[in-house]
């Protein structure tokens, strides 16, 4: 016979269970980060990420003027210049490795950056997913526990 204890335990760990199962299966399909920021005035927006070859990156930067420093590994895009209004870069990774981007705002208006920047996923994230997987199955191992025999103290 199953207590409510047990059956809080059972819903409890399911739940957990499909959270964690959720959040793996997302950050294993999408790898893509979707940008759409504001920099102030004399702000930078900076961003650092690895990525592997073949893979599409894209980011505009909007504004009165602005710095762009861009490098990519391998022979790929480098980009270190002065722009005003508008800018639009569009490149494909020729080599696995670090990307850079830094965007400063050196006129007299924010800027807005946008863009989808694909990046590889850190490892630390996928087991971060599977602990949460796991506390859900000790949650449910221990909570039938407690259906089979009552521990000392309960």
């Amino acid at each position: 016979m199953i207590t409510k204890k047990t059956a809080t335990g059972i819903g409890v760990g399911a739940f957990v269970i499909a959270i964690g199962s959720f959040f793996l299966i997302q950050s294993l399909v999408s790898n893509a980060i979707a940008v759409n920021d504001t920099v102030d005035i004399g702000k930078p927006d900076i961003f650092q990420f690895d990525a592997q070859k073949h893979f599409h990156e894209l980011l505009n930067v909007t504004g009165s003027s602005f710095h762009v420093t861009l490098t990519t590994p391998s022979t790929g895009l480098q980009v270190n210049q002065d722009f005003q209004k508008e800018v639009s870069f569009d490149w494909y990774s020729l080599a696995d490795g670090k990307h850079f981007i830094n965007v400063t705002n050196t006129g007299d208006s924010p800027l807005h950056v946008t863009g989808k920047l694909e990046a590889v996923q850190d490892p630390i994230v996928f087991a971060t997913h599977l602990i949460v997987i796991s506390s859900g199955i000790l949650i449910i191992g221990f909570s039938a526990a407690f259906s089979l025999r009552k521990p000392r103290g309960f």
